[in-house]
């Protein structure tokens, strides 16, 4: 079955700053146990600010890989 093994999801905070926020966290949670359901792994969530600054769940260990 040829389909999706994997995603990355990415959004921007207007505000500027990359910090996740509560709401952040728990949607990311949610991610990644509906992608174990789905066996599609979720390799990261990238909050994008402003001037180059982000916010990789990723690189801190919240995601599957």
């Amino acid at each position: 079955m040829n389909g999706v093994k994997a995603v990355i999801i990415a959004h921007n905070h207007p505000s500027g700053d990359p910090k996740p926020s509560p709401k952040d966290r728990r949607v990311t949670k949610k991610l990644r146990k509906a992608g174990q359901v789905l066996e599609i792994a979720l390799l990261d969530h990238v909050i994008i600010g402003e001037q180059g600054r982000y916010f990789s769940f990723g690189d801190k260990g919240l995601c599957d890989f």
